[in-house]
């Protein structure tokens, strides 16, 4: 009898002792590690709430980009009827609501069928409709704005891509990772000014229409549906850019009509120097933005990246000769012969040239001569010039913004070079090629806009722009990016109206290579460059850059096809719709 007594109480102490355990264990996980179980620091409330909720995300609480007159760049705002999953097992006017969208009730309810998520109908409603549905009241129903990408993406190397990445959340925001500001699947910047203003744009909080269900997914604490979104006045913040809808919508539409495949165009207000319109070929691979093709990824802005210039280059050469007094009145130039003094192939022949007719023509010879002559008593004429106009530093806009020093809105923008090998300078041939943008000289598609946008101003050198100004929800100001000067010595003004009119000799001289622009309701200036990167294979850089009007500048320009055939580049048509179309836009 002693021992079952025995055995009854030692069987009572372990049931006792494991249901101690499960006590201390239902303890732990409901009032002491609630939002950090295990060493992986589980939030087991969220886990629950989660399981027992259905949610739709209305906006992601990422700060925007907008254009100069704040329209979204990223995404279209559409008017939808959203319907919710348990709708399918109550009675609801499904009549009434089909009459106010234009659909019949059968297709609303062939929608809800076994739906497990809220159904978004994506026939566009108006704000008429939309008051209608809400003034409805019915629980599940709703009229709601909803953002969605933009079919084509504008500018969509310059704004760059966001993405999951907690590689990049544990380098730059473990702080905020740690106390929960954010999560590991929170979306950041990975390029572009995603990339450089990420910081900014760091969501608080998403706006969500949610609603909770039991195990059968029917509703619980009956069949409101709730809105959770920030009440935060601030944020998200808006990224306020100098692009143009219109004008980037035109540059994107060109370049595809035209079938641009490598490359871009970049348009520029020369009195502000702000970018309006910036688009780079080739589109972005967004399944794999980062996979080298032909040297480069997609995601890489051929706009920011050194190309070969080719005779754009003579703009420099020019520059230096003029304000150098190297060129003599009616003195001519034998553009007969190469820039190694060899005759050139009868139909490459151009006879004796003045220097502006030189410029007009984009005769080699005259440039290499130039060169050879102002290398003599200063080696570093070339370079010297280059900064001048601003070809050599990067032109993006730089500086201190709150606790970032040296911040930088073009993210990736490379410096130019006009040499790499000192001891060339004192070889003429190489000289020569160095002249007419050849060798190892290579400066940036924005860089020489930024140029034509110099001298249309009278030399004047400024940092471009591509954000304006960062501004909170409530539209007041959080930064403005004021103008900054962009650092070094200048082309004199002398030079810049001299330069000005070689320019405008392009388009209005009767052999100007870039004569075609002379039937555009803008006159242009600017100048041609078809630089060699593949002789053999007749691989080329070809380049259109200017400004217009040409005696009222307000916009510089310029238009380049890399890595193409001379005969087949669309580079000229695209400079060319652009302007008219910029004229189109503004006469409207």
């Amino acid at each position: 009898m002693k021992i079952i007594h025995k055995r009854i109480y030692i069987t009572l102490i372990f049931i006792l002792l494991l249901i101690s355990g499960l006590g201390a264990r239902l303890v732990q996980l409901q009032l002491v590690s609630t939002e950090s179980f295990t060493d992986k620091k589980i939030n087991l409330i969220e886990g629950s709430v989660k399981q027992r909720t259905q949610e739709m995300v209305v906006d992601d609480g990422r700060g925007k980009f907008e254009d100069k007159n704040g329209q979204s760049l990223t995404s279209i705002t559409h008017n939808r009827l959203v319907l919710f999953p348990f709708l399918e097992k109550m009675k609801w006017p499904v009549q009434q609501v089909s009459e106010i969208v234009g659909m019949q009730p059968k297709e609303l309810t062939n929608r809800l069928a076994n739906a497990k998520t809220p159904v978004v109908i994506t026939k566009e409603l108006s704000h008429a409709q939309v008051e209608k549905i809400n003034a409805l009241k019915v629980p599940g129903v709703f009229g709601i704005p909803l953002k969605d990408e933009r079919p084509v993406p504008l500018a969509e190397h310059l704004i760059g891509l966001e993405a999951q990445s907690r590689q990049i959340i544990e380098e730059k925001y473990s702080d905020k990772l740690k106390n929960g500001a954010i999560k590991s699947t929170t979306p950041v910047g990975i390029s572009g000014m995603q990339r450089a203003f990420d910081e900014f744009l760091l969501p608080e909080q998403e706006s969500k229409l949610l609603y909770h269900v039991d195990r059968l997914g029917g509703p619980m604490f009956g069949i409101d549906v709730k809105y959770t979104g920030t009440a935060n006045p601030y944020y998200p913040v808006s990224v306020r850019t100098t692009l143009d809808l219109s004008a980037q919508e035109l540059v994107e539409n060109t370049l595809n009509h035209y079938k641009l495949k490598d490359g871009g165009a970049v348009l520029i207000d020369i009195k502000n120097n702000k970018v309006i319109a910036m688009a780079s070929r080739p589109s972005i691979n967004k399944k794999d933005p980062f996979k080298k093709q032909n040297g480069s990824d997609s995601v890489e802005n051929r706009l920011l990246t050194p190309q070969t210039p080719g005779s754009i280059f003579k703009t420099v050469t020019a520059a230096a000769a003029l304000e150098q007094n190297k060129i003599q009145p009616s003195f001519t130039y034998n553009c007969d012969k190469s820039i190694y003094g060899n005759n050139v192939e009868e139909d490459h022949q151009k006879g004796q040239l003045t220097f502006e007719e030189s410029f007009a023509q984009s005769c080699n010879a005259t440039f290499a001569q130039l060169a050879k002559e102002m290398i003599i008593s200063n080696p570093n004429t070339l370079e010297q010039y280059a900064d001048k106009l601003g070809l050599i530093q990067p032109v993006g806009w730089t500086g201190d913004v709150f606790h970032f020093e040296h911040f930088k809105q073009f993210l990736g923008e490379k410096s130019g070079r006009v040499w790499t090998n000192e001891r060339e300078k004192k070889v003429p041939n190489a000289v020569a090629q160095t002249a007419i943008g050849q060798l190892d000289v290579k400066v940036t598609p924005l860089a020489v806009a930024n140029m034509m946008a110099t001298i249309a101003r009278g030399g004047e050198k400024k940092q471009v722009k591509a954000v304006d100004a960062l501004e909170y929800k409530n539209n007041t100001s959080l930064y403005t990016f004021k103008e900054h000067k962009l650092k070094g010595d200048t082309i004199n003004k002398a030079t810049a109206a001299s330069m000005q009119q070689l320019l405008k000799g392009v388009v209005q001289s009767e052999k100007g290579t870039g004569r075609r622009f002379q039937t555009l309701p803008y006159e242009v200036a600017g100048k041609s460059g078809t630089a060699e990167i593949n002789v053999k294979d007749d691989i080329v850089n070809k380049w259109f850059a200017g400004y217009f009007p040409a005696d009222d500048p307000k916009y510089a320009m310029v238009v380049v096809d890399l890595n193409t055939k001379s005969a087949i580049s669309p580079t000229n048509s695209v400079f060319y719709d652009i302007v008219k179309g910029m004229y189109d836009l503004n006469t409207r």
